[in-house]
């Protein structure tokens, strides 16, 4: 029956023809920081975050300085010299973050049981502040002594990044943020990874999985007669080309930490000379002028573990005329959020396309095709996105529980009155506009279930 979906890229500069604008780091969007750690896990552990984690501060109310407890989600919490914020100065994820002043503190008053492999914390300045500086303590004895793991971390942008710590430490354990320096600062998304090795097909260490892993929704095969449907299969993602349109039908990737790097974007838009003789090949001067964006299906900040992999997603085969928009905003936006969702213990299985004939870009109107009407601009765009916990076995692990988010978003240049979680909808209503026949890897039953939903989950 079905299959998974997804997003994203990042900006790019406008030059004389519309990029994908998608590499730039969005706001209220978790970004890698560098942290040294005090001690490593040598065989890379991340296993499942902790129930109730990560601590998001929406539950809680303290509407002042003075040091206080408080009872959030997953316990009581210490906060002193520091205050529950929800104003627009107050850069969250959501609706509040903690706010700390001078050199306030964030304590938790519990213990987890099974230790910690990774904390994860989401940072930024409050409001215009200056720079501050932080650290991150954990105790293992009930807060009677405090060990520092990592660094000092320098927090200067009111853009909300995340900032990643490792350790090795087992048994009972809290953890402890001081403010050292500098202006007020909001700490959002507090995350635990514990030191379970995984059992029961979770846990372990985040890997480069099957692209096509939960399935292949139409069909697609390597024959070069099937010129509709025809199956590329590359390092960094899979996809059905189809020559009447000139682009993908669908691009299909797993995305974990694995795939992550510091690899620099390249932004080296190139014609796929892997394409059989005789097909129709794009070219990034296709799109000068039309007032579409060269639309990345399988986003280069989902590959920039090398220089490779981030080229790989230049291929003008995954690439889709978008609407700037769209393009540069919701979709971008949903991105960037699957991307958060890795740095907390999950990898995702994503599939993305684009559906219909006729969109409306930069220049107005409505367009059919570019390129002399070799390239189709769809109507549409979608994505199915599957969310798993890091494991194995990743197909037989997907139950009736398991998030599944589906998006249908017009292509636009209006799709951005509204945010990416406005066009959630089910994997069968897809399938219906689609033909396709996502997830099925899956048992039949489970899909039954899980295509019929709308994804009602966390959008920060």
């Amino acid at each position: 029956m079905k299959k998974i979906v997804l997003m994203l890229s990042m900006t790019a500069m406008v030059l004389s023809f519309s990029n994908c604008k998608k590499e730039a780091k969005p706001t209220v969007a978790a970004v890698s920081t560098a942290v040294t750690p005090a001690t490593t896990t040598g065989s890379g552990l991340q296993a499942a975050i902790y129930t109730g984690f990560p601590e998001t501060f929406e539950s809680g109310t303290k509407g002042a300085y003075a040091a206080g407890d408080v009872t959030l989600t997953t316990g009581s919490w210490n906060l002193s010299d520091a205050l529950i914020g929800n104003l627009t100065g107050d850069h969250k994820n959501g609706s509040q973050a903690v706010r700390i002043q001078n050199t306030g503190m964030l304590t938790m008053n519990f213990n987890k049981t099974a230790g910690a492999t990774q904390v994860t914390v989401a940072h930024a300045i409050y409001g215009t502040d200056a720079a501050s500086t932080w650290t991150l303590w954990y105790s293992t004895n009930s807060g009677s002594t405090w060990t520092q793991t990592g660094g000092t971390v320098t927090t200067s942008s009111a853009t909300v990044s995340t900032a990643t710590f490792t350790m090795a430490v087992t048994g009972n354990i809290r953890f402890q943020l001081r403010k050292l320096t500098g202006g007020r600062l909001n700490i959002d998304d507090f995350s635990i990874t514990d030191n379970t090795t995984g059992g029961g097909g979770t846990g372990g260490t985040a890997t480069r999985d099957d692209n096509m892993g939960m399935g292949n929704p139409s069909g697609a095969t390597t024959s070069t007669t099937n010129t509709t449907n025809y199956l590329m299969v590359k390092t960094q993602y899979a996809l059905s080309y189809n020559n009447s349109k000139g682009m993908a039908n669908w691009v299909s990737w797993h995305l974990s930490t694995a795939w992550k790097g510091t690899a620099t974007r390249c932004d080296c838009f190139t014609q796929d000379a892997t394409l059989p003789t005789g097909y129709y090949r794009a070219s990034t001067s296709n799109y000068t002028g039309t007032g579409f964006d060269r639309g990345h299906l399988c986003p280069s900040d989902d590959r920039d573990g090398s220089a490779t992999d981030i080229a790989a997603t230049f291929l003008m085969t995954n690439m889709s005329p978008q609407a700037p928009m769209l393009n540069q905003q919701p979709w971008e936006a949903l991105e960037a959020y699957c991307r958060t969702l890795i740095t907390a213990g999950n990898e995702l299985y994503i599939i993305a396309g684009g559906y219909g004939s006729g969109g409306t870009g930069s220049n107005g109107g409505t367009t059919t095709s570019i390129a002399s009407g070799n390239i189709n601009v769809p109507s549409h765009f979608w994505k199915v996105i599957v969310v798993l916990p890091i494991g194995t076995s990743d197909a037989s692990r997907v139950s009736t529980s398991t998030r599944v988010i589906a998006i249908d978003m017009p292509n636009v240049q209006t799709v951005n009155a509204h945010t990416w979680d406005y066009y959630r909808t089910s994997v069968d209503a897809i399938e219906s506009a689609t033909g396709y026949d996502f997830l099925n890897n899956v048992s039949t039953t489970i899909q039954s279930t899980i295509e019929a939903s709308v994804d009602a989950g966390a959008t920060h």
